[in-house]
């Protein structure tokens, strides 16, 4: 099973929106109501979304095996000198086999090329997968994030960093 670190193309699309919203219902599985993951899903991972997504360019690349897609990361420049990585989900059959370390590779380098000196990442409080993911590769905690939701709820988001 070769791994294929590439650019994501629209017929990627539905693969994609899969994988996004399993790995991001599991991330609020026990913190989020029903009720707002549903909203959440239904808007930023339905097809077409994610073919937009693709042709702005949010969507940086995936990871393929055996002619599937089985991981996607996206972000860019948040500032002058700063990146973020706004999205990033391997598919939970997938896990643990280096996958993010491939995926997460590229994109530092391209955040490189355009003037970035740290990296910035959001990840889910109690999300069991990223933090020590991140924490893995030099990400520091820097602080918490709370946002109020349409719902009324409050998500909390722990905000990593690393120098580039």
């Amino acid at each position: 099973m070769a791994l294929i670190i590439r650019r994501p193309e629209p017929p990627d699309a539905l693969r994609i929106a899969v994988i996004c919203s399993e790995g991001w219902r599991q991330t609020v599985r026990d913190t989020m109501s029903e009720s707002y993951q549903h909203a959440t899903i239904s808007f930023w991972y339905k097809e077409d979304k994610v073919i937009q997504g693709i042709k702005s360019g949010s969507y940086s690349y995936v990871a393929e095996m055996d002619g599937s897609v089985v991981g996607v990361i996206g972000g860019g420049m948040a500032a002058a000198g700063t990146s973020e990585v706004f999205i990033f989900y391997v598919d939970a059959g997938f896990r643990y086999q280096g996958i993010g370390k491939a995926l997460l590779g590229p994109l530092t380098e391209d955040h490189i090329k355009k003037g970035a000196v740290e990296q910035w990442v959001s990840v889910q409080e109690g999300n069991d997968y990223g933090q020590p993911f991140y924490e893995a590769r030099g990400f520091q905690y820097q602080f918490p994030k709370k946002t109020k939701t349409a719902t009324g709820e409050v998500q909390v988001s722990l905000r990593f960093k690393r120098e580039l």
